[in-house]
């Protein structure tokens, strides 16, 4: 089959599974093989793997972590502009897969589990319009997602935390919404709600230098354990990204330290390492 004829097969049956509501993510995807969930575990980019959602959920995974992009009207998930593809959505790779994965288990993201699933949106388009976007697709799921109103939480089966490009005014002001928003270490001693700002994330480099080679420095170590003991203290859980992710023995020093240390979510790509490391 030329390359000509394989494109038009291929944005034929896209056309037809878009008709019909799905997209190829439904097509390929199988219900989870659910395990216990692992605490401190977090997939990047997850929906770069395999299945989005259900390999991150197979491997016991508490937070997953997507990347969205608000085109003519529509969600759409990838990492960079050019890999944008119309078949591949919020909607179909996570929010009906996360409403069908919560139903008759007592509302949970895994059996008998009381915790909530965290799904960060990082929004890579224009925050204002795209969280919008957001909020309106997530109301559709008012038995899913964890809704803040008039002061008050219903916790849900999954926590949408908004990364990227977020209105942080916009999300203040709101009386009524399902998306929460993900501060940064000058937001550690902010005061801001956890009602509003669950997480605290920040780029590692940022703020350490080590990688995991060799001994962590007495300084960086303390300096780690007040960020974390600071964020606990102020009612905010903590993530690093661009950490190593490169297996090898520098990369489990660095878990090491970041899982005795009480970081809650790890950043990995390596779902079945980050487990097997957890779980061991």
């Amino acid at each position: 089959m030329s390359r000509k004829i394989l494109a038009l097969f291929t944005s034929l049956l896209a056309a037809l599974l878009l008709a019909a509501g799905l997209t190829p993510a439904h097509a390929k995807s199988a219900p989870a093989d659910l395990g216990a969930p692992v605490a401190q575990t977090h997939a990047h980019n997850d929906y770069e793997h395999t299945r989005p959602l259900y390999d991150a959920l197979s491997h016991g995974f508490v937070s997953v972590e997507a990347d969205v992009w608000l085109v003519d009207g529509e969600l759409l998930i990838a990492h960079d502009k050019e890999d944008l593809d119309p078949t591949r959505t919020l909607k179909g790779l996570y929010l009906e897969p996360l409403r069908e994965i919560a139903k008759g288990k007592g509302r949970s993201a895994y059996p008998g589990w009381d915790g909530s699933l965290q799904l960060l949106i990082d929004i890579k388009t224009d925050g204002e319009s795209t969280y919008a976007a957001i909020e309106k697709a997530l109301a559709e799921y008012p038995q899913v997602f964890t809704k803040y109103s008039q002061g008050k939480m219903k916790q849900g089966p999954v926590t949408a935390v908004i990364s990227g490009n977020r209105p942080l005014q916009t999300m203040t002001d709101a009386t009524v919404r399902r998306g929460f928003y993900d501060g940064r270490s000058t937001d550690l001693r902010s005061g801001i709600s956890p009602s509003l700002m669950p997480l605290v994330s920040e780029n590692w480099t940022k703020l350490f230098t080590w990688q995991g080679v060799g001994e962590m420095p007495a300084a960086e170590r303390a300096k780690l354990v007040d960020y974390v003991t600071t964020a606990h203290d102020a009612g905010y859980t903590v993530r690093f990204w661009a950490t190593n992710d490169v297996d090898g023995p520098a990369r489990e020093a660095l878990w090491k330290e970041l899982a005795a240390a009480g970081v809650d979510y790890i950043n990995t790509d390596d779902l079945a390492g980050l487990e097997a490391f957890l779980t061991a």
